[in-house]
């Protein structure tokens, strides 16, 4: 049988048409299979954003990134490898005892080694989502119009687009703060209490995960909901939000795949956002 979770969710969002919120704080009963299910959507829901694009001929949104990432990646891998030889010891100088030292400096040069690949990941991930931002944008409206042909696409103006443009600063900021505080505190915690040291690398993917899927869905939420109504909705739906970026980031870890990481991820997100918000497509 399987067991129930109960949760107090932040306002959970389902929109079709119209915005219904529930009250704050409202008690919802989730099946921990349903969770599992809306975490293999998110990141299934790759494969469906693929075929879109192949099926409308959207490949220029689709390899501007690419060409992109590529150049971005090149410098920030450089970059990166300049300075790995350097983080175990920046670490080891911290721990002023003789005792201990041989194995704090194993742990270090372990922990050295996580957060050099989390900051490489998280740096290279937030700056081609804001150079590619443009493009995004607009694979994730061409996606929308080609899904749902009925909304009527949003009239451009010069204040629309400075508005937008201060909202996605917004959550950038916002998102790579917390991002960057709770990768900190794994790794502080690595370090100070060992035997944690094992689970610290997964923990820390599933935070870039989230955030990650957090910017993919934004590429379609930025035209529909404030930052605060974005927030709400992503951490409503958190396992999707999980399960979009758990891909996204394995794809930057690989060899070839974070040059197609990007605009999968953004076709990705449009699609399960849309759906959350609108109902199911069948175009």
């Amino acid at each position: 049988m399987d067991s129930t979770v109960i949760i107090r969710r932040p306002r959970a969002y389902l929109r079709r048409k119209s915005l219904h919120i529930l009250p704050e704080g409202a008690i919802i009963v989730v099946n921990e299979t349903q969770i599992m299910q809306r975490f293999l959507y998110g990141a299934t829901s790759y494969l469906r954003g693929l075929q879109l694009i192949s099926k409308h001929g959207l490949w220029l949104y689709f390899w501007i990134p690419v060409l992109l990432s590529l150049v971005l990646g090149f410098v920030v891998l450089r970059a990166a490898y300049g300075i790995s030889d350097d983080m175990g010891g920046w670490l080891i100088s911290f721990y002023p005892f003789e005792w201990g030292k041989a194995t704090f400096m194993k742990i270090a040069t372990v922990m050295g080694g996580v957060s050099l690949v989390a900051f490489t990941l998280l740096i290279f991930r937030y700056i081609i989502m804001a150079v590619a931002s443009p493009f995004m944008s607009l694979l994730s409206e061409k996606l929308e119009h080609k899904l749902y042909p009925d909304i009527p696409p949003q009239p451009f103006s010069i204040g629309k687009m400075l508005s937008d443009l201060v909202r996605g600063v917004r959550i950038a900021l916002r998102n790579i703060v917390r991002e960057i505080f709770f990768t900190i505190l794994l790794l502080l915690l690595g370090i100070i209490i060992p035997v944690f040291s094992p689970a610290i690398p997964i923990l820390i993917i599933a935070v870039q995960a989230y955030y990650a899927g957090f910017g993919n869905f934004d590429f379609t939420l930025e035209r529909r909901m404030g930052v605060r109504e974005s927030v709400r909705f992503v951490k409503a739906n958190r396992m999707l939000a999980i399960g979009n970026g758990a891909v996204f980031v394995l794809l930057l870890m690989t060899v070839v795949g974070f040059l197609f990481a990007l605009p999968l991820g953004t076709a990705a997100g449009a699609v399960v956002t849309l759906e959350e918000l609108e109902g199911p497509s069948y175009s």
